[in-house]
């Protein structure tokens, strides 16, 4: 009867025990941008690392339009982490510009530097930013870090993106083919390099790519919305036949969630992004600029999440 009971509250364990694994057990959603970026195969590596290193949880990249849509999503609670850059971040926490209220979004760490990558033919009649005038060019998907951007600039330069050229509003890879294609003359994408895409244009035999120089326009673009933006060098040789540096503008990425996102669980995010950023720098090179010194206040752009303080503050790191 003794050894029966024992069975009984040994089973009756084990189903306790089940019970609280399916409770604590959560798949995550990650909200990145298009396939032809640099977000959705990093999140997608991200989400491998977690499901092993995060008992009970799991993760998957979601394809969306971009930062602006990732900001929504995350402030709907319809995603869970989301990768964006710092310029959007901090539009959607103020309430400006696209976002008709303010988003409780809270950092959990600063990535790497997304670089704005203005790419044409050789033939097509630009050789300056201001070339773009007259021109049709894609500005980025809608909802998207880049179109943000990319009007941003635009704007600096002096010219009206309704006015001045024809726009269409193409994700990365879109923009690509139609490049290709000849059905517009230049596109801008801002993420990591090399992105996919633009390594696809540069590839691509019997054409020539030119990446255009626009840093000089950048300090007005900060004067105007602020400091989260600066300039950058891609370098010589970062794509294929690219045979000269490209001076662009630039701006941080970060990766993101809402304010009321569990605590332990944004501590255990932050903590395996900078633990494992070597095995997923096996996704993506730009992982390796995931980088402890960034993580400053004037690179994050928005308040941090109490989850990746208790991080920050366990490896001694000033953050503020």
């Amino acid at each position: 009867m003794r050894f029966r009971a024992l069975l009984a509250l040994g089973a009756i364990a084990m189903i306790g025990a089940t019970a609280i694994q399916a409770q604590q057990a959560r798949q995550l959603s990650i909200a990145t941008g298009g396939t032809g970026g640099i977000y959705y195969p990093l999140a997608g590596g991200f989400g491998s690392i977690i499901a092993k290193e995060i008992p009970g949880i799991t993760a998957t990249a979601e394809v969306t339009g971009g930062s602006l849509d990732n900001m929504k999503l995350i402030g709907s609670g319809n995603a869970d982490v989301a990768f964006t850059q710092v310029d959007t971040a901090v539009d959607a926490i103020n309430g400006i510009d696209k976002f008709p209220k303010k988003l409780p979004i809270r950092a959990l760490a600063v990535m790497y530097v997304n670089l704005m990558q203005v790419v044409t033919l050789e033939g097509n009649g630009i050789t300056k930013f201001e070339d773009l005038k007259g021109k049709r060019i894609s500005t980025g998907s809608p909802g998207s870090g880049t179109e943000i951007f990319a009007l941003r600039l635009i704007e600096a330069a002096g010219m009206d993106k309704d006015k001045d050229m024809t726009r269409e509003r193409l994700s990365a890879a879109e923009s690509a083919n139609a490049l290709k294609d000849r059905k517009i003359d230049a596109f801008m994408f801002v993420a990591g390099v090399p992105t996919s895409a633009i390594t696809d244009v540069a590839a691509s035999p019997g054409i020539k790519m030119m990446l255009i120089d626009h840093a000089h326009v950048v300090a007005k673009v900060a004067e105007k919305y602020g400091p989260a933006y600066s300039t950058s060098v891609i370098p010589k040789g970062a794509y294929p036949n690219q045979d000269k540096e490209n001076k662009v503008a630039s701006v941080w990425n970060i990766m993101a969630v809402r304010d009321d996102f569990s605590p332990d669980l944004a501590y255990q995010l932050t903590k395996t992004m900078f633990e494992k950023r070597a095995d997923l720098a096996l996704v993506h090179k730009e992982a390796l600029n995931i980088k402890i010194e960034n993580q400053k206040a004037e690179n994050a752009g928005i308040p941090w999440h109490p989850g990746a303080l208790k991080y920050f503050a366990e490896k001694g790191i000033k953050v503020n």
